[in-house]
């Protein structure tokens, strides 16, 4: 189990489904904690009553129908689903709206969603997820990338109150992958994911959405951080390595 939870940590996400799923044939004993410990990359489907498109993740699904966030309804229908309570669903109604204006601020397009349930320990869980396609095609506003994708889960689990202070654990996934098609550098492609858990006691005087919010936006910011200086700083330093521009070389070169 470790082995197989080493190897897909490993792989890039634009094949990490294929790799689970040969996984899941070969250790099919380990196929609950498999697929309970596994980020794929995200999917979208369109909310036909809100008109609005939604994520699908393992955290809105029940049986194989997946529960809209705007409309509170299950695609396909599905009957006797499991539905937040009416507290929690206005507390998730209102998390969309205030998420969807920090993923505009943030990612300049894209799609977001939060899902929330109750949990057993008497307090909640809340998952906020974003989408975004960078690509020419996709629903970016720069499309600069031939292909493009940053997905984004944070799973929230809230403590129940003691004392006007909650216990807040986060977990943060981002999966990245880009490729770059241009006639001066040629092909290019660049993927991997990370992830990261953050722990906090905080009051709940300015309420939970804040607290969340503050949490989110901080362990991004970390996560972005790190992407960079793995990802990319390594990647320049080996390209520049392996073909250092021109005014290095010139400098290079012995006097004639």
């Amino acid at each position: 189990m470790e082995a197989a939870l080493g190897l897909l940590r490993r792989m890039p996400p634009k094949q990490s489904e294929t790799a689970l799923s040969a996984l899941l044939s070969l250790l099919p004993q380990h196929s609950s904690d498999l697929l309970s410990q596994v980020d794929l990359p995200l999917q979208v489907l369109r909310d036909i009553e809100s008109g609005k498109d939604f994520i699908l993740c393992e955290y809105n699904r029940d049986a194989d129908s997946y529960r809209s966030p705007w409309s509170n309804k299950y695609y396909p229908l599905l009957e006797d689903a499991l539905y937040p309570s009416s507290e929690l669903r206005k507390l998730e109604v209102e998390a969309n709206d205030i998420f969807a204006i920090y993923r505009d601020q943030y990612y300049e397009g894209g799609i977001s969603s939060v899902y929330m349930w109750e949990d057993v320990n008497e307090g909640f869980v809340a998952c906020f997820l974003i989408k975004k396609d960078g690509s020419k095609s996709g629903h970016g506003r720069r499309g600069c990338l031939e292909e493009g994708a940053w997905d984004a889960i944070h799973v929230i689990q809230v403590g129940p109150e003691e004392e006007e202070m909650a216990q807040y654990c986060l977990t943060s996934t981002i999966m990245l992958s880009l490729t770059t098609d241009d006639e001066s550098s040629g092909k290019f492609g660049l993927s991997g994911s990370i992830r990261r858990q953050m722990k906090m006691e905080l009051a709940v005087a300015e309420g939970h959405l804040c607290n969340m919010g503050r949490m989110i936006e901080e362990l991004e910011g970390k996560l972005r951080n790190s992407l960079d200086q793995v990802y990319f700083g390594k990647t320049r330093e080996m390209v520049c390595t392996l073909r250092p521009p021109a005014e290095i070389v010139q400098m290079r070169l012995p006097d004639t």
